[in-house]
């Protein structure tokens, strides 16, 4: 049995990118697992988590930008708190992640990062991860 880590995550404001990589690879690292999968869960209805390019930081901007084209505040939205916006963008990212454990380190792609997102911050939001496999 593995045990779940969690780490809190602080976000500035709404449509916000948070580079959440090291303290991921940290906890693989700490797991003593060389060959598996690592899950990264987000418990949030407006927040997400997602792999993008972590070399540019023209990125965040422009796929924020993207979903704010798809799922823009809308007047006709009926959800009384006014953040359907940050649901539906929520919902196109998705709350988890499965990524490889290889070697006793994540695999990730030259450019990859691992982002938690805010669509309705600011906000002091949970990150569980879980890391499953062979020592």
């Amino acid at each position: 049995m593995t045990k779940l880590d969690e780490f809190s995550v602080k976000t500035p404001h709404r449509d916000c990118w948070i580079n959440i990589s090291a303290q991921v690879a940290g906890i693989v690292g700490q797991s003593g697992v060389k060959e598996g999968v690592c899950i990264v869960f987000v418990p949030h209805t407006t927040a997400a988590v997602t792999v993008n390019e972590n070399a540019d930081p023209d990125v965040p901007h422009d796929v924020s930008l993207a979903l704010r084209a798809i799922s823009p505040d809308r007047g006709e939205f009926l959800h009384n708190e006014g953040n359907s916006d940050a649901h539906t963008k929520t919902s196109l990212v998705g709350p988890s992640l499965t990524l490889i454990v290889n070697g006793g380190r994540l695999l990730l792609g030259t450019w990859q990062g691992i982002w938690f997102t805010e669509y309705d911050g600011p906000r002091t939001r949970k990150v569980y991860v879980r890391v499953l496999g062979e020592a």
